[in-house]
């Protein structure tokens, strides 16, 4: 009993530690924080991008659910039932869509812009797919996470293979977690992962 209560802790602490509206602030932290081209901006400018991140994929997220669960629009700030999940993921998009446009205004963080599209694609895959099934928000979000990594890798951004394999290793981890939790299938892990991996590689290069 003692067992399943600790692997129960421990699959939802990873959940929460690798929740959708956190993955992005990881990413971008590595990408201004590592040895990466972001890594000649000023620490003034760093924490303001992290604000405007913050704000924008995390905050303001988080208090559309809090109001949308007081006035009982969800059962619950978890969002399992998949017809509650419609409007939290549209305006999730919204939230990536003015996050790009507020650091568009900056010349030099046009990778940042498509890095915040991407997101907002990854949003609006979610967003078709939930009318009709429940994919996994969490592994879209690693899944598209992870495919940034790799394109921004490849172009020769920085040194992105570390933190690269820390995302797949994470991917697993989170994958088994929401298996155990019985909140998706393996369909439904798989297709969110894949799902956001591809969707988020084509923004990045296309946007």
């Amino acid at each position: 009993m003692n067992n399943n209560k600790t692997a129960t802790l421990l699959a939802r602490t990873v959940s929460v530690v690798l929740h959708p509206f956190i993955v992005p602030m990881y990413v971008v932290s590595v990408l201004l924080f590592a040895d990466t081209a972001f890594a000649t901006y000023t620490p003034r400018f760093k924490f303001y991008i992290l604000w405007v991140v913050a704000l924008y994929t995390l905050v303001i997220p988080f208090l559309t659910l809090c109001l949308l669960r007081s006035l009982g629009r969800l059962s619950s700030l978890r969002v399992d039932d998949r017809r509650e999940r419609i409007l939290p993921l549209a305006i999730g998009a919204m939230c990536y869509i003015l996050c790009a446009v507020t650091i568009g205004r900056i010349p030099s963080a046009e990778l940042l812009r498509r890095f915040m599209l991407a997101a907002a694609c990854c949003e609006i895959l979610c967003l078709a797919v939930t009318h009709v099934w429940k994919i996994s928000l969490h592994l879209t979000a690693l899944g598209g996470c992870t495919a940034i990594l790799i394109v921004l890798a490849v172009a020769g951004i920085g040194n992105l293979v570390p933190w690269l394999v820390a995302a797949l290793l994470a991917a697993g981890v989170l994958g088994t977690a929401r298996l155990y939790l019985g909140r998706h299938d393996g369909t439904q892990i798989a297709a969110g992962f894949f799902g956001g991996f591809a969707v988020a590689a084509f923004a990045l290069l296309m946007l």
